[in-house]
């Protein structure tokens, strides 16, 4: 096919009962736009039905692909390969489990127009909804984790975990190219791999529905910030060998 428009890339991990209304979701918006696209799920090592879930849709759902990763290595390693797989001008990653919808997609556009070279998703910025609103020690843990993470990498982002961010083709190449973190920390670490090659980043709000039966829990909250605080290294120590 000719290159895409829009890329999306689903990590997914023992989600055979979440995916398929995701897909459709996904399909029933991008089918009405103008642009081209293309859908990639990375099923990481699952034990579940989740890649036999999408080679059901394969043939149902236009521009959808598997890639079939035979281990669980972490969302990080997913999206990596998702991204570097991908031939869209712009790739987006999303959550599984539709938390923010696919046409959020169409806020980002201007700011691309614009110059942007990353756009991502929060839910800690004005304009931004969630539904239904988080308990309050969550609420707590993730502004007091986000307070960390902007002291040691990200000043003036106040959501660098939301599951909704999109590269354009040039900065996911390079960014994805040189990120070693597998699971939860990959997020900070793009953002600051992206910073430190001085692409511009924009942060915009968008709609979040709360899965109460989300896999993220209070040792993944601490593990971020220990990555977090591996990144910071890693860039004072060059590990990177990033040369703008």
């Amino acid at each position: 096919m000719p290159k895409p428009f829009l890329s999306v890339i689903i990590p997914a991990y023992n989600e055979a009962k979440r995916l398929p209304l995701t897909l459709i979701d996904i399909d029933k918006h991008l089918d009405e736009q103008e642009y081209s696209y293309e859908i990639i799920v990375v099923n990481d090592g699952s034990t579940d039905h989740t890649a036999e879930i999408v080679r059901r849709f394969v043939p149902l759902i236009a521009n959808l692909r598997l890639i079939d990763n035979e281990e669980n290595k972490g969302k990080g390693t997913a999206v990596r390969s998702g991204m570097l797989e991908a031939k869209g001008m712009w790739r987006l990653f999303m959550d599984a489990d539709n938390s923010t919808s696919v046409i959020e997609f169409n806020k980002m556009i201007p700011y691309f127009k614009s110059g942007y070279d990353v756009v991502i998703g929060s839910r800690a910025v004005k304009g931004s909804r969630k539904m239904p609103p988080q308990p309050f020690y969550k609420d707590i843990t993730g502004r007091l984790g986000n307070l960390i993470i902007q002291l040691f990498l990200l000043r003036g982002i106040w959501d660098s975990q939301c599951g909704f961010k999109c590269f354009s083709e040039d900065s996911a190449k390079r960014i994805f190219s040189l990120i070693k973190i597998d699971s939860w920390g990959f997020d900070a670490e793009s953002l600051a791999i992206a910073k430190t090659l001085g692409y511009k980043i924009k942060e915009l709000p968008v709609f979040w529905v709360n899965d109460p039966s989300t896999r993220v829990k209070f040792k993944d909250y601490l593990q971020v910030l220990f990555e977090t605080v591996k990144v910071r290294w890693w860039l004072w120590r060059d590990a990177y060998h990033i040369k703008n």
